[in-house]
């Protein structure tokens, strides 16, 4: 699969969820739409979503609530990769408090824009959305206290470079709590070949037992992946028939795909290079 024809196919994608969300509409992040969606539905308390802009919560195309995932202190710095809408800056930068900053990093003119606006709304001072790609941080090494992500990683054709630039980007003792959607065994190929899938969160998942080995791989330490909702044989069956795959491929995917969350730590020392070239 073409790097760049993926990268263009998920802007485009997310373009329009932005838009959606704009007019009013839940975000869709497969052919179905998140309020019905398995993966995407019921991440977040009402307590914390309270305060902030409709829209934010609108264009959430998440699998899970990393701010949920990691103590955030007084005065730390974050990086979301791939915000969306913000509502994972939003929530981040609450915690920080006004000492602290929070990064969203993403390349999609539509949500960015959108986010920005949400950052307007809710009064986010210490908040600043990047454009760029997740494999290509714009920020310097050693810069950030946490990395977090939700559903993002998987839509990335070099998940290695993602990490690498994870890594480079935290400062030494800085932790990864990232929500993403993780495989649980073989997977069809025909469902590893589906754009529309990949897009969708479902075709670019690593397998759990990968996720640890590539963030071993970048340098983390104390990695560990936590399913913490496998999807029912309903729930695949749904997912794949409205994304054009066959009943028998979608019973056999049943069961094989969760939503995880993938927790790390940069060493305090480091011994080896960082830099992503060498990385990977």
């Amino acid at each position: 699969m073409d790097t760049e024809q993926l990268a263009q196919a998920v802007r485009e994608r997310y373009g329009r969820a932005a838009i959606s969300a704009v007019k009013g509409a839940a975000a869709c992040c497969e052919s179905a739409c998140c309020s019905t969606d398995p993966i995407s539905t019921k991440l977040y308390a009402d307590d914390e979503t309270r305060d902030l802009p409709a829209e934010a919560l609108a264009a959430s195309l998440g699998c899970g609530n990393p701010t949920a995932l990691i103590d955030l202190h007084e005065g730390e710095t974050v990086l979301d990769l791939g915000s969306g809408g913000g509502i994972d800056v939003l929530l981040s930068a609450k915690r920080v408090g006004p000492t602290g900053r929070v990064y969203g990093l993403d390349m999609t003119d539509e949500m960015l824009e959108l986010a920005r606006e949400n950052q307007r709304k809710a009064g986010a001072r210490n908040v600043e959305f990047l454009k760029g790609a997740i494999e290509r941080v714009p920020l310097p090494d050693n810069s950030v206290d946490v990395v977090i992500s939700n559903c993002v990683i998987n839509l990335s054709a070099d998940k290695d470079r993602v990490l690498a630039e994870a890594f480079r980007v935290l400062k030494p003792g800085g932790r990864f709590a990232v929500s993403d959607v993780v495989v649980l065994g073989d997977v069809p190929a025909n469902i590893r070949r589906s754009m529309e899938l990949w897009i969708g969160c479902i075709a670019g998942a690593l397998q759990d037992a990968e996720y640890v080995t590539k963030l071993a791989k970048a340098g983390f330490i104390d990695v560990s992946v936590e399913n913490w909702r496998v999807y029912d044989p309903a729930d695949a069956s749904a997912i794949l028939t409205q994304a054009g795959i066959t009943r028998e491929a979608a019973s056999a995917a049943a069961g094989k795909f969760a939503s995880a969350f993938v927790r790390a730590k940069k060493p305090t020392t480091q011994t080896s290079c960082c830099k992503p070239d060498c990385c990977v």
